[in-house]
Formats: C-alpha cells, structure tokens, sequence
C-alpha cells in the first residue's frame, strides 16, 4: 500500500471522537466523525505509531459497526435452530449450566476462553470472573497461540516481556532490522514508515520461507531475504551466531559486562559452521555472513541495529527456543538494553500486549503475576477480598483446554469471549467436535462466527466504537479506546453481562463492577508491584494526552519508554544466554506427505476472518482461499494454477485455489488462515505443543497435494 493510500481519507465532519482502530497490535490512531453507525466515517489521526497512517482494515473498520448481519439480541437453541430471546431468560439459562456442570463436576467443570482483542479491563475483570466467581482454574485465551513462545523466551533471558521494551519510533532512525517471521507490509502496513531507513539503507534483513511482500522491499533496497526452511529457525540463529564469532563481531566487552552464560551457548553454536547451517535451513552462507555483517556495522556506527520476532519463528513446539536463540544473537552483538537498538516481538493482536498481563492465562493473575507465587496470590486476593487459599491454581493451556472439553476429568461447559477456535485453533474439527460434547457452551460475540452458530447460547456483545475502555500496543503504550456510538439492539458489555452472571451465582454486585473506569482503577490496584505495574495510570492521564508506558508506578511516575537501558530484570540485572540447540518441527516429510505447509496472513484479512470477511471491500480484495506453491511443485502433483486443489495433512484437508509463484520454495506450500468450512487451514495444522509456552505448532506440518483432475 502506498502512501498515497494510507493518507488519502481524512474526515470532513466536525462531531469526532478520538480512539484507536480495532485491528493489530499498532493500535494505530483514528478519529470517527458522524452520529450513527449508518454516517460513520473513519479518518486517521497523526500519533507515533502510524504517523497520521491507516491500513485497508482500519480505513474499512466502521463497516462492521453497520453490518446487517450483526447479532443484537440474545439467541438460546431450540433443537437445531437459535432462536431469539430475552437477556433474563438467556443468563438464566447460562448460570443454570454452570450450577449443574459444576454440581455434577466441581468447580473446573466450568471453563472461560478469552481472546487478545479484549480490553485491559475485560481482560482483568474475565480473570476474576472465573477465580472468585466460579473458583475455576479452567481459564486460556488465544493469545497463547500469538505471543506465548515470544513472552516465555523474553522472561528466561531478560526477565520481562514487554513485545517492544522501546518506543516502536526508535526503529525509524535504525539502519539495519532482522525480521524473523515477520511480514508487517501485509500485517500492520503503517509500521513499514518504521523501516524505512533501514531499507534505503540495505540493511532490511527479512528472515522466512517465503519472498513476501516485506522480504521484497528488503531486496529492493539491497537488503537480505533469509530464505529459511520452515521449521529451522533456531538453527539459523546458532548459525548467525557462529558467523559473528569466527568474523569477529561479537561484542565482547557487552557480553561480559551485561550476560551470564555466552560459554554455554556458544558449546552449541560452534558446531553450527555456515555449511552445516545452509544444508539444514537452505539459506546460502554468504547471505548469513551477509546479515550479521549488516548488524554489526549499524551498531559499530551507532546507526541502528535491531532484532526482531514474530510469529513465522514462533509458532512452532520450538518456538521458545527459537526466540531464545535469536535473543541469543542480539545479546553476542550488544543490541539489547542499548539506547538505538535492541531486540523485540512483533505483536499481533490488538491488545495482545495487554490482554496476557492481567489474567485471562491459565497461569497468571493480573501485573503480569505468576499464579502459583504466594506473594502473588496474597497481594491479589487482597485486592478482590478473598483469601489467598480460595483462588484456584494454574489450568489448562489453551489448546490443552479445548482438547479437554466433554472429555472425563474435563470441563463440560465453557464460555467464549472474542475467539472463534472453530477456525482459528490448529487441528480445527477435533475442536469443533469437542465443543460439541459439552453440555453447555456460551458465545460472547457481535457476529454468528464459526463457534458461536455451534452455541446454545450466543449473548450479543458491544463493538470497539461504542464501548469506553484501555488497550496496551506492542510497545507497552497503555492507550483509551472512546465511545462514539450507542450499542444496536440489545447487546450488552461484557462487563455487564459477568455482573450479572455473578449475581446469579451468588456473588455481591460490587465485587464486579460495570464502570470501565472503576476496573481500570482496581486493575491498577492490582497490578501494583508486579512485573506489568500500571498503579500511576489513571484514565485522566490518558485523556490528558500522556504517553504512559508500563511500567508506570510511584517509582516510575511517568513511565518507562525503554527498558533494560541500566540492567536487565532478571536477579543479577544481567541477561541471560539460554543453550538451545535446533531440533526441527514435530513432523517430517516423507513420500506420502513430501511438503511442508505453513501459514499466515494476507493484506485485507484479520485473525479468523469472522469480521474482515463480511466486509465486501475487504472480501473482494482477498478472494478465495487459496495455495501458494512453486510452479514445478504444482506440476509434480498434477496441480493447475488458479484450479482448486485439495491440501492434505495427517489430520485433515483443505480446499484451495492453486496460487503458482516462482519465488517459492520447491518443499514448501503456503495457506492464509482466515477462511472457514473446507477452506480452513487449520485443518491441516499440528497441535503439537511447545513444553514451555505451550504454543501449537501451526508454522510445519507435512502435507501433499491432490488435485481435481
């Protein structure tokens, strides 16, 4: 996209409200001008993430806010049919389930499912909401599929995990960038005016399987496409490693005064000379040496060097590791902690920075607080007015807990909020067949998505633009989301809705409050000492225009833009190597499965598609479903370009449009994951599970292709 048309749609109406788009984790700047969702005009609004920029999603984002397919009244099943209802009769039934799973059950018979688009204060108030409320430990969200390898590395090796521990503009005057597994030009466009100095100056350095439109405008200006295996990131990193030892641009003065364990790292990456590392992942020697060369110039220059993850290296069962050892590249050449560079992750969803930090995982409370912490429970439990022994322990991971429901020992009702598993978790029809066993599933949403048409009970839900609130970008930026409109219908905040679900099951009303500025204030409150610490935040500092990033505390009144500058968080203050070796992806090819699949996103598209794809500007830009292959792939297989083919894993098949691209590897297939029914590529992707962060492997899974004739 051009700047032209990221520019080119400002608003003319006087009547606006200043607020951030739905999308991604840039959370880029809008106003909305008009007085109903019919006259609603989106326009963008300079701020330091987007600078005044917007992309196809956010310019088309008011379109959901009046589309004829909205959910504005409850719905209950009848047999096979949803039928419409009253709100009373709705949470009657829903607080009835829970009583009965939980009577025949106990308490984690009841399970909540969240999602990263969720604001600060949903997010808080879910995770309280299944503690005191229903005392169930049986709490997930689909963040664990976005950010959870980047998060479990960034703790193990700096002791925090903030996505940017920088302000995203100090990427602007950078003259060299790796992206690993990152395609922002179709992702989050506005953040390539980030870039830009980095490509005109060559040093745009893209790391991934395919030639995307981001690893082309790295080779536009000279830079460097990392044309990796899917699947061998982390052996690209040990290799990158051994390069910027055996050419000697390590910096060694860092690395001893700032690290603990470089020597048992570098036990492992020694063996990983160049030619070894090429045969594995396929990238040629001379573009690893190449890279790291760009890197280190930059930072002997005090230009600009910075390392940066995303989901393509993360969403693998070594996703973890992958990133450790990326971190592990950063820390050899002194990035990380430096004023003007560093290492980051790139978020993906729009508050997936603060939707993990105030309690809706399985294994934290609110401040980004682990669960099992006693400290941690006492100062929470104070703040709820229970005592520590009455919160439950650590659940189920996400997919963990899908996998679970109607099983024996396994929840046998669960609550949906902002999350359509039917497309979007790996090994998709088991998990629609497992939400098929329960008893009783509930669906928060504003639209009849792929999980909420298999609902029996569907509660209709408040859209971005008309409900007040926080959401935290991929920097840490803690930012207000205004209300320009009023709700359609009958829909109804979820925070409302949790109030009165909890009043049915015999908790007081004020124990869950409905203003979002009461649970901002006691979100603070609890968040207060932890790692996530938001306790000087106030919405009218927010309103007041301050950018506040966590943490933002009595200590740091005014908040902290940079981390790490001074030491690390860890004990020592010092970061940590982590000796991690390449393992591989959980699954090889073979004759019957001689492909590697992977998947992603593409421009028009969000997340599971369940609002893009009932925008028609947004559809017609995407088309169908397709496969992205190499033409002498498709040949092989008896494929015909723009013919449908079926795509088959060991757990299932795809529908798609065959897509031939000579820039393609031969042994590797690219599917978006945005479509539903047939045409979902989740129902190929293995749901084998990282042991630290427990992400699925949705990055590799072996596949052949069949086509039609």
């Amino acid at each position: 996209m051009t700047a032209a048309q990221l520019t080119d749609r400002q608003p003319t109406d006087r009547q606006t409200t200043d607020t951030h788009c739905p999308y991604c984790g840039l959370q880029c700047a809008m106003t909305l001008s008009g007085t109903s969702a019919s006259d609603l005009k989106v326009g963008a609004r300079r701020f330091p993430t987007n600078r005044g920029g917007l992309c196809q999603k956010g310019w088309t984002s008011a379109e959901m806010l009046r589309h004829p397919g909205r959910v504005v009244t409850p719905l209950v099943r009848e047999g096979a049919e949803l039928v419409e209802t009253s709100w009373e009769v709705a949470l009657d039934r829903v607080a009835d389930g829970i009583r009965r799973a939980q009577a025949a059950g106990g308490k984690d018979a009841v399970a909540l499912f969240g999602g990263g688009g969720l604001t600060n204060e949903k997010a808080y108030q879910l995770g309280k909401f299944a503690r005191v409320a229903l005392g169930t430990a049986q709490i997930d969200y689909n963040g664990r599929w976005c950010m959870s390898s980047a998060a479990a590395a960034g703790i193990r090796c700096f002791g925090l995990d903030r996505g940017l521990p920088f302000p995203v503009t100090d990427l602007s005057s950078a003259h060299a960038v790796l992206l690993l597994g990152a395609n922002p030009a179709e992702t989050m466009p506005p953040f390539l005016t980030h870039l830009v100095t980095a490509a005109d100056a060559g040093g745009l350095v893209v790391a991934d399987p395919r030639l995307t439109p981001t690893a082309a405008l790295a080779l536009e200006g000279g830079g460097v496409h990392l044309q990796l295996r899917p699947g061998t990131d982390a052996a690209l990193a040990l290799g990158m490693i051994h390069v910027a030892v055996v050419d000697g641009l390590i910096d060694r003065d860092y690395v001893t005064a700032r690290t603990n364990g470089w020597e048992d790292l570098w036990s492992i990456a020694c063996q990983w000379f160049p030619d070894r590392t090429e045969r594995v992942t396929g990238v040629a020697a001379s573009s690893m040496r190449r890279a790291v060369a760009l890197l280190a110039r930059a930072r002997d220059t005090e230009r600009g060097a910075y390392v940066l993850s995303a989901r393509g290296g993360e969403q693998h069962v070594t996703g973890t590791d992958t990133v450790s050892a990326f971190i592990g590249l950063a820390l050899c050449l002194g990035l990380p902690g430096n004023r003007g560079s560093g290492f980051g992750t790139v978020t993906g969803q729009g508050n997936g920075q603060g939707g993990r930090e105030h309690g809706q995982k399985a294994d934290q409370l609110p401040g980004y607080r682990r669960i099992d912490d006693p400290a941690a429970r006492a100062h929470v439990a104070g703040v709820w007015g229970i005592k520590p022994a009455d919160l439950p322990g650590p659940g189920r991971s996400a997919y963990e807990l899908l996998d679970a429901l109607g099983q024996p020992e396994g929840p046998t009702a669960l609550m949906i909020h902002g999350s359509n598993p039917v497309v979007s978790a790996p090994r998709s029809s088991h998990v629609a067949r497992r939400l098929g066993a329960l008893d009783l599933l509930v669906v928060c949403d504003f639209v009849l998505s792929e999980t909420a048409a298999l609902a029996d009970v569907v509660l209709p839900v408040l859209q971005w633009a008309e409900e007040e609130g926080t959401i935290t970008n991929l920097e840490g930026r803690i930012l207000r989301r205004r209300r320009a409109l009023t709700p359609p219908g009958q829909a109804r905040g979820e925070l409302e809705i949790w109030q009165e679900l909890a009043m049915r099951l015999g908790q007081p009303a004020e124990r869950f409050p409905t203003d979002p500025e009461v649970v901002f204030d006691e979100l603070c409150r609890a968040s207060a000492g932890g790692p996530a610490d938001y306790s000087a935040v106030t919405w009218a500092r927010l309103d007041a225009g301050e950018n506040l990033q966590w943490p933002c505390s009595p200590a740091h009144p005014d908040g902290t833009p940079r981390l790490f500058l001074d030491e690390f968080s860890t004990v020592d203050g010092r970061a940590r190597f982590v000796p991690v070796d390449h393992v591989g992806p959980d699954e090889s090819t073979g004759e019957d499965y001689p492909l590697m699949a992977t998947t992603g996103r593409v421009l028009a598209h969000y997340q599971s598609g369940a609002q893009t794809r009932r925008v028609p500007e947004l559809a017609a830009a995407a088309g169908e479903m397709f496969v992205q292959l190499h033409p002498d792939t498709a040949a092989r297989s008896g494929v015909v370009d723009g013919e449908p083919v079926d795509v088959v894993s060991r757990r299932g098949r795809t529908r798609a449009l065959a897509r031939c691209d000579g820039d393609m590897r031969l042994d590797t297939v690219f599917l978006p994951f945005h479509w539903g029914g047939l045409g979902s590529a989740n129902l190929l992707t293995n749901p084998a599970l990282d042991p630290t962060s427990r992400m699925p492997e949705f990055k590799a899974c072996a596949v052949r292709l069949e086509g039609m004739r």
